[in-house]
């Protein structure tokens, strides 16, 4: 009877234990404490209800794979990115990312539609891609965590080809902040004579609309090769 005590007690141990283990091995899961702070899930693991097709209507080409999710993999330019259908102001971004070899995405802020074809000429973009592996030569502006096509990042260390990595975006009032790692990679406050400025000898001086809103999507880019999301979720500042 004892033997049989003490093995029914650490089988709930066991379990106990893998329990644990498994909670916090989830993805795409909110803690207590998180829903507290006011996070909210922009992906469920599961499907894409809470995002469109920019300048469009029902999320195509993008897939949802183990909890995952998958950009086409070939790369549609402005024709596969996608937004969130709410639109918001001062947040904080988290998600986490990984990119195939060769391969490059983007994160966007205050994307407004209908005022142009292309999602990059309506928000500001943190940049993803294969640093260390992309076949041609990069500007600073280029590389991982930048402020794409004006600022470039600092002190950013990009994960390993086959990992994930962290980002954080902080977007309150005109103040920008990238996150990469664990590391501010990035700053830049908009709609100021220097942001003017920096955007004028930029490839962004004709994109009238380019960085101009005080709101808007969170959009995702489709644009050359796979980039794979999870654990998307953003609280209001």
């Amino acid at each position: 009877m004892k033997n049989l005590t003490y093995i029914l007690i650490l089988g709930y141990i066991l379990i106990f234990y893998s329990c644990i283990s498994t909670k916090k091995g989830e993805i795409n899961q909110l803690s207590e404490q998180e829903i507290r702070d006011g996070w909210e899930l922009l992906f469920d693991g599961k499907s894409t209800d809470n995002w469109k097709t920019f300048n469009g209507g029902k999320v195509t080409g993008w897939k949802v794979i183990n909890g995952e999710l998958h950009n086409s993999g070939v790369g549609s330019d402005h024709g596969g990115d996608i937004i969130t259908k709410k639109q918001f102001e001062n947040f904080e971004l988290y998600l986490e990312w990984k990119v195939a070899p060769e391969s490059n995405s983007g994160i966007f802020i205050h994307v407004q539609e209908g005022l142009t074809d292309a999602i990059y000429e309506s928000g500001p973009e943190y940049q993803l891609i294969d640093d260390k592996g992309w076949p041609t030569k990069l500007e600073a502006y280029q590389y991982t965590g930048a402020n794409y096509g004006i600022n470039a990042p600092k002190n950013a260390k990009v994960a390993p080809i086959d990992e994930w990595n962290r980002s954080r975006i902080i977007v309150n009032g005109p103040h920008v902040e990238h996150w990469l790692n664990g590391s501010k990679v990035v700053e830049y406050e908009l709609w100021t004579k220097e942001w003017e400025a920096l955007k004028a000898k930029s490839k962004w001086a004709e994109a009238p609309h380019y960085g101009m809103s005080k709101n808007g999507h969170i959009g995702l880019q489709d644009h050359g090769g796979l980039t794979l999301f999870r654990n998307l979720k953003i609280r209001p500042l």
